[in-house]
């Protein structure tokens, strides 16, 4: 098996060791090199051909966004990772590096908190890390292992760092200092392919009154391209959850709305939902919705996460398949894990109409292919055909 491997750049010599002991201590993550700026960064490209380059924004010489003018000029295909601020200006910033070809973001804690809470970020390095590195990686010819191999890692070393909290100090030293997981990463074997369960639904598909979109690892980009190929003359209400942290929707709806036919916005409690208007849901709360009154509206909530998700695609598509039943249009698209697949499998036998994005397309074929094995997918679309197949039957049906 050939390794993924990262390319890290940040001024901060802290940032860089801290960023570098987390990929070290994956199995199947190496270093190709590190840089202090994007002039640095350029020099080390042809030199260790990574795979993926996590980049910082602000750094001297050339920051961030002045290296993505540069990369896009120069054509460089590598995919970029943003290590971003959760503060306001950061947020507008990092949405302009994705405009600018970056294909994802992680939110990096303050200069203050960064040693204590950098592990906090860790399990989104690896997902993100894994899920760009290896579609790039698979580009070329590389043989790397599947994104479960790497999120079963993630998940037995969060299992790690709570039985090292329980144990003491000691225990929580050597965790620390990067020993290998209690749980080896020999124990895990890749999941079998399913056939995909048959659904008969309770109901045949009625006239769409709302189309749901749950969406995560590699959705900043996916939306994008879909979003712009929307056709204008749509009348449903769009909602949206996709994986993202607060502080950041809210110019990611911004930025969305730049480039789609429909008006585009962060979701707001107890809003109506209005024809031709697409609702992204804010980072940190979930979004579902009700009938109240005269008309159906949105709800925001910050209950607890689902499936490890706050915003949940479920808690969305579970509440389309209560209110909309056969009415409604469900589509799952490229994530990790499982979030959305269980509901949009609930919407399904109620008799929605239901999309996937198929494997070849998608970053990381995780949340589609399990609603798609659970039968909960009428159809796999490519991603370059998802606007489309969006607007023909939003259009004619």
């Amino acid at each position: 098996m050939d390794d993924i491997s990262v390319l890290i750049c940040d001024d901060s010599a802290l940032m860089r060791n801290l960023i570098g002991r987390i990929i070290e201590d994956v199995d199947g993550f190496k270093i190709a090199a590190k840089a202090e700026n994007g002039l640095d960064l350029l020099e080390k490209i042809p030199q260790c051909k990574p795979d993926v380059i996590l980049l910082d924004i602000e750094m001297p010489k050339m920051n961030g966004v002045e290296f993505l003018k540069k990369r896009r000029d120069l054509k460089i295909d590598i995919p970029v990772i943003i290590l971003s601020s959760v503060a306001t200006e950061g947020a507008s910033v990092t949405m302009e590096c994705l405009s600018l070809g970056a294909a994802d973001f992680i939110t990096k804690p303050g200069s203050a908190s960064v040693t204590l809470k950098i592990g906090d970020v860790s399990s989104d390095i690896i997902e993100k890390v894994s899920s760009y590195g290896r579609a790039q990686a698979l580009m070329h010819g590389k043989n790397v292992p599947d994104s479960e191999f790497f999120v079963h890692q993630s998940k037995m070393k969060e299992a790690q760092k709570l039985i090292a909290q329980k144990k003491g100090e000691e225990a929580a030293k050597k965790a620390a200092e990067g020993v290998k997981d209690l749980f080896p990463t020999a124990t895990w074997t890749p999941p079998k392919q399913k056939e995909p369960a048959v659904i008969k639904p309770l109901r045949e598909p009625g006239k769409i009154e709302i189309i749901a979109i749950g969406i995560s690892t590699g959705g900043p980009n996916a939306l994008r391209e879909v979003f712009k190929d929307l056709d204008k003359n749509i009348k449903q209400p769009v909602i949206v959850v996709q994986h993202m942290p607060a502080g950041f929707t809210e110019e990611f709806a911004r930025s969305l709305d730049g480039i789609c036919p429909l008006t585009v916005t962060e979701a707001k409690n107890g809003e109506a939902l209005m024809p031709g208007h697409i609702y992204i849901a804010p980072g940190g709360h979930h979004m579902f919705v009700e009938h109240h009154a005269l008309s159906n509206i949105i709800r925001i909530n910050e209950e607890e996460p689902r499936n490890g998700h706050r915003p949940s695609v479920d808690v969305m598509f579970e509440s389309v398949a209560k209110l909309y039943q056969n009415r409604a249009l469900g589509i799952i698209m490229t994530g990790m894990g499982r979030d959305g697949a269980a509901q949009i499998t609930e919407m399904r036998k109620e008799g929605a109409w239901t999309l996937g994005q198929d494997a070849a397309s998608s970053i990381v074929y995780g949340m589609p292919k399990i609603a798609y094995e659970m039968g909960g997918v009428q159809k796999q679309v490519p991603l370059s055909k998802m606007a489309a197949a969006i607007n023909e039957l939003a259009l004619n049906h």
